[in-house]
């Protein structure tokens, strides 16, 4: 599979990309944040539209051609990957590693925060160069849910 990584700036983000990029958000959350209840996904979810529309970068994966499909999504602050998720078929397949490479060659990304109870998560990241330096017992909201601050 052909796959390209695109930016998509703030005026191009449709009502029906972001309603397509929160499918991918909640199927990529549902197989992989199995600390997360029915209840915490759907209260998340609402405020996850905001943030793909707010992100300073948003690079979205798809297939080459016309009849593409888009496979995932990465959303870049600053220097902070604020977000990345793949479609559930997109799994296992260099696709992440693709994203997170190109958003540090190219926007220079070196920090994120991960979930400590998303071990893959970490792998991942750590399997990319990222090193923990600090730990908080509630995410950025002040929910309790532990992450890791990682950086390059």
């Amino acid at each position: 599979m052909t796959v390209l990584i695109e930016e998509i700036r703030k005026s191009e983000r449709s009502a029906e990309l972001v309603q397509n990029l929160l499918e991918i958000w909640e199927k990529s959350v549902r197989a992989t944040h199995t600390f997360l209840s029915d209840e915490e996904i759907l209260k998340i979810k609402e405020y996850v539209p905001g943030a793909i529309c707010c992100v300073e970068t948003l690079l979205v994966l798809r297939e080459k051609g016309e009849n593409f499909q888009r496979l995932g999504f990465m959303g870049i602050g600053g220097r902070k990957i604020e977000m990345i998720f793949l479609s559930s078929d997109a799994h296992g397949k260099g696709f992440g590693k693709m994203l997170v490479q190109h958003g540090i060659k190219n926007f220079f990304a070196d920090k994120v925060t991960v979930n400590e109870q998303n071990p893959n998560a970490k792998r991942f990241y750590e399997h990319l160069g990222f090193k923990t330096y600090k730990t908080s017992a509630t995410d950025e909201q002040g929910n309790p849910f532990p992450i890791a601050f990682m950086k390059l």
